[in-house]
């Protein structure tokens, strides 16, 4: 039996990979909702011009997947974190989307999160070591 030969991918090798599995998923899902799948990235700037904030999110199928919402130390608990999750959700709504999903980490914002109603899904404990990693969603429908 050939064993195939294992080596570190390329970016261009990588694209492929992942082009197969859309490829694959696509014949999976329905044809409405087959083709959705946009960034929806957005910061916030200081008035020198300075990011202070941002939110790195997907929009796929048929809801929105918050990958990274950060805002500068020195810039918390100024609302920037909740007008950055606000507008996740109303793009979410004016998209149609049934819920947003996310994660983040026990020294990261979980009480953020339940605080804009996200209810936990999920629990990994120990990663990383010594810290949980949470998976939250919020329905919008």
């Amino acid at each position: 039996m050939f064993k195939g030969n294992i080596a570190p991918s390329t970016a261009q090798d990588s694209e492929y990979v992942r082009q197969q599995l859309v490829a694959y998923n696509a014949t999976h899902v329905s044809e409405e909702l087959r083709n959705r799948y946009e960034e929806l990235n957005f910061n916030i700037k200081n008035e020198a011009g300075e990011i202070v904030a941002g939110v790195l999110s997907t929009l796929c199928w048929n809801w929105i997947e918050l990958d990274i919402l950060w805002v500068d130390s020195d810039q918390r608990h100024r609302g920037y974190g909740s007008q950055l999750l606000h507008e996740v959700e109303r793009l979410a709504h004016e998209k149609s989307c049934d819920f947003v999903m996310l994660n983040t980490f026990s020294y990261q914002a979980p009480e953020f999160y339940k605080k804009h109603g996200y209810q936990l899904i999920t629990t990994i404990e120990n990663a990383p070591r010594g810290h949980h990693h949470y998976y939250f969603k919020k329905d919008l429908t």
